[in-house]
């Protein structure tokens, strides 16, 4: 009964961060984050420009420019500037982390990680793969 229970919240958390994605600016891919800490939501991200740069996330020739903050670096340093701690806290995200996040993940101190969409590139859960974090892999419709 508790694994179903917290699979309703896995998945509910995964649409919230679907919506919260949808805030992004760019146009390749649009990637959302929450983080969830004691029943509680202690931070959202989206993929995006730092503060103070323009919205657009595209150079020219259609590639990601370089300076573009993924969904879950936006949450996690949304944290580090506030009283709280990833501790021990859930990272929900609607595409599973590049190899220079899963770093920020593992030594953030998350005990899990939910996500919706395997990321091209596995070499981030292949790291995530030798630390304790627990991996959940749960693809969600928009209309589930």
């Amino acid at each position: 009964m508790k694994i179903d229970k917290q699979k309703k919240y896995d998945v509910t958390y995964l649409k919230m961060a679907q919506e919260w994605s949808k805030l992004s600016h760019c146009n390749r891919k649009k990637v959302g984050a929450l983080i969830v800490k004691d029943k509680m939501i202690i931070s959202d991200g989206y993929n995006g420009t730092p503060s103070g740069f323009d919205n657009c996330c595209e150079d020219e020739n259609g590639e990601t420019k370089w300076h573009v903050l993924h969904a879950e670096a936006n949450a996690i340093l949304k944290v580090a500037s506030s009283t709280q701690s990833c501790k021990n806290a859930t990272l929900y995200i609607t595409m599973s982390p590049c190899k220079n996040c899963s770093k920020l993940i593992h030594q953030a101190g998350f005990k899990r990680l939910v996500y919706s969409e395997a990321y091209k590139d596995t070499s981030g859960l292949d790291f995530l793969k030798q630390t304790n974090i627990e991996l959940i892999h749960l693809p969600i419709k928009n209309n589930e």
